[in-house]
């Protein structure tokens, strides 16, 4: 396995462990733009959070399954895509955090997604040096 495809993988475990911080500290309650999104998704916040989440990693892994374990084309746009999206969720959460003035869903594990994508991307700027 690539560095790539370990780096990705290692992304998509530690975003289903912060979607499960997030999860039973109900962020959909504190954080409206999750509340914005999972009322997008469901009439239910709690059941549109599962349903947005599982989608959001069903979604990686194919991504890690199909067009980065395969080499597609599209596996190095949607490997960067990840960076991007785990990099703000990195920094919005302690942010978030700082802003309310104490604890918010998903601020213990914001920072891992925000090293692991640091990591993942020095593993892609790697991958087009070679």
């Amino acid at each position: 396995m690539s560095r790539v495809q370990t780096a990705f993988g290692l992304l998509i475990v530690l975003q289903a462990a912060h979607s499960v911080e997030e999860y039973f500290g109900h962020l959909w309650e504190s954080f409206p733009p999750a509340r914005f999104v999972v009322n997008l998704v469901s009439s239910n916040p709690e059941r549109g959070f599962i349903l947005a989440n599982c989608v959001l990693i069903g979604f990686g892994l194919w991504c890690l399954l199909w067009p980065i374990r395969k080499r597609w084309a599209a596996a190095t746009p949607l490997a960067w895509l990840w960076v991007g999206i785990e990099t703000l969720n990195g920094i919005s959460h302690p942010l978030s955090s700082i802003w309310q003035g104490g604890y918010t869903p998903g601020v213990v594990t914001a920072p891992m997604l925000l090293l692991a994508a640091g990591f993942l991307a020095v593993q892609l700027i790697n991958l087009s040096h070679h």
